[in-house]
């Protein structure tokens, strides 16, 4: 089943709401530091309402760590940028992928991004507007890789 990785996530509302998805979802979720709150926040764990149990929660204190952990295990990193050259709709997502999203301020790093099999977007018809909020894109990304791999029966 996909994974999802916020790398370097600043607003606790935001993780606090993709935790609430993944528990919703059985999905394991991965924050990679450094955060721009602390795990105990009363504003991330009021988001996350009384689901935090259910969260299969993973910190990993820098991308090094994370790395490791990713290449123990497998699969291919798929990072969600705006400045994506794939739409996620069009994409043949794998059970054993890992959807990454970047911090609500800066998007994923061009390091990141550099480790990434695939670099996808999420459209958007109104120029205008930058960018879709964190936990909005991480749940259309999940669903929709949860679609097309028959987890949404």
């Amino acid at each position: 089943m996909p994974q999802v990785v916020l790398v370097n996530p600043q607003i606790p509302p935001n993780t606090g709401n993709i935790a609430r998805t993944c528990a919703a979802t059985g999905t394991e979720l991965h924050l990679v530091g450094p955060l721009g709150f602390e795990i105990s926040d009363r504003y991330l764990k009021r988001a996350g309402l009384d689901y935090w149990p259910y969260v299969k929660l993973h910190y990993h204190e820098s991308l090094e760590a994370f790395k490791i952990v990713h290449h123990e295990r497998g699969g291919r990193w798929l990072g969600y940028s705006v400045g994506g050259n794939i739409n996620y709709l069009s994409f043949q997502f794998q059970a054993d992928d890992w959807l990454l999203f970047g911090s609500e301020t800066t998007g994923l790093s061009p390091e990141v991004l550099s480790h990434c099999d695939a670099t996808l977007y999420i459209p958007m018809s109104q120029p205008g507007v930058r960018s879709l909020n964190l936990s909005v894109s991480v749940a259309i990304g999940l669903f929709e890789s949860r679609r097309q791999l028959g987890y949404l029966q």
